[in-house]
């Protein structure tokens, strides 16, 4: 019997979540993001979903990434953002990012020598500090495009605070990156895609959706804003996983008994304990600890005592009639009550992002 959470995908969900992007971004492509095993929904299912929805290109972190897309048999343009292998870059078609005149101009003269082409994007640092050009980089862009063995097919940057309430520092970026552009066409060099937005800035921004637009985490149906996920342009998102754990066992404990290691939960009353089935060998944080809830019967049921390497215990006490068949849902709805990875991710003070990849990496995942 598998071990740790079981995740349900509804790939449905990720259709309707693309439908409100291109709502959103008009005109813009959509470059669906599905980095770390789309956030782990598993990349493979979420892109063939994405792709037969309408995005116009995927994008993935590294070359790996890529190359497991094209041999599941998807044929859809892949951006690669980190780090491209030019071997595989050239085998696979994809088309990576270059983030130094070093790499561009290298990739450029091999695809030379071997008589092709290969598309690329340039980034430039706009003020993420991270990746990407700083220097003059009109001057690199227009060395870099004068290169016969590349074509400059996109400029991108990225924001660094679309999801927070100040705008300034977002608008400082948007002014650069639009002087850039300004300044390209200047010098009579017409690229095909200028793209700056995530999620956040797709939901809040429009005068940052320039020619494509990267969606992530609200493929997924969050937003990384402080607030719910639902973009101030109307855009009502679907969380696609659900995680569940299976119950292992059902206990009657007395007033005074201890839960767990070091004894950070004593029984104030006698107790019904569940202990369920996953622990932070399967991404449920030790920060969780008497610090989350799960829902049982479509009641909420407290995280009790330190969470184990393979279990966790849950005071089940105020809910009548449960068994040991009954689902625990750690993100998800169950009847009238729901629990989303933004919850989760406020209790330990982290992001939705990393809640979704840890229990979704780990899980046995099942397709709606």
């Amino acid at each position: 019997m598998h071990r740790g959470i079981i995740a349900d995908i509804d790939l449905g969900a990720v259709s309707a979540n693309l439908r409100a992007v291109k709502a959103l971004a008009g005109h813009s492509a959509v470059i669906a993001v599905v980095k770390a095993d789309a956030y782990g929904h598993g990349a493979v299912e979420v892109s063939e979903t994405l792709v037969g929805a309408g995005a116009d290109y995927l994008a993935v972190a590294f070359t790996a990434e890529a190359v497991k897309l094209r041999e599941a048999g998807i044929t859809a343009p892949i951006i690669v953002l980190f780090d491209p292998d030019l071997g595989d870059i050239l085998k696979y078609c994809l088309i990576p990012v270059l983030s130094d005149c070093k790499t561009a101009l290298a990739f450029a003269r091999e695809a030379e020598r071997r008589k092709t082409r290969i598309p690329v994007h340039i980034k430039v640092d706009t003020g993420m500090g991270r990746l990407g050009l700083t220097d003059r980089p009109a001057n690199q862009i227009l060395e870099i495009a004068a290169e016969k063995g590349i074509v400059v097919e996109g400029i991108m940057s990225h924001l660094s605070e679309a999801d927070i309430a100040d705008p300034s520092f977002t608008k400082t970026q948007l002014d650069a990156f639009t002087a850039l552009k300004m300044e390209l066409l200047k010098n009579g060099l017409h690229i095909k895609m200028f793209h700056i937005a995530n999620s956040a800035a797709v939901m809040n921004i429009p005068e940052a959706h320039f020619d494509a637009v990267r969606p992530g985490l609200m493929l997924y149906g969050y937003s990384s804003c402080d607030r719910t996920a639902k973009a101030s342009h109307g855009a009502s998102l679907q969380p696609v996983m659900t995680a569940k754990a299976r119950l292992i066992s059902l206990r009657r404990l007395q007033t005074g008994t201890p839960i767990s290691y070091a004894r950070t939960f004593v029984a104030k009353r006698e107790s019904l304990i569940g202990v369920i089935a996953i622990g932070y060998a399967d991404g449920f944080s030790t920060r969780f600890s008497n610090n989350a809830e799960v829902l049982v019967k479509g009641k909420r049921a407290p995280v009790v005592g330190r969470v184990c390497m393979d279990v966790t215990m849950i005071d089940l006490t105020e809910i009548e009639g449960v068994t040991e068949i009954d689902d625990v849902v750690i993100i998800g709805r169950q009847g009238t009550e729901s629990i989303g990875a933004s919850e989760l991710a406020k209790r330990i003070q982290t992001i939705p992002y990393e809640i979704l990849t840890s229990l979704g990496s780990r899980a046995k995942r099942r397709y709606l």
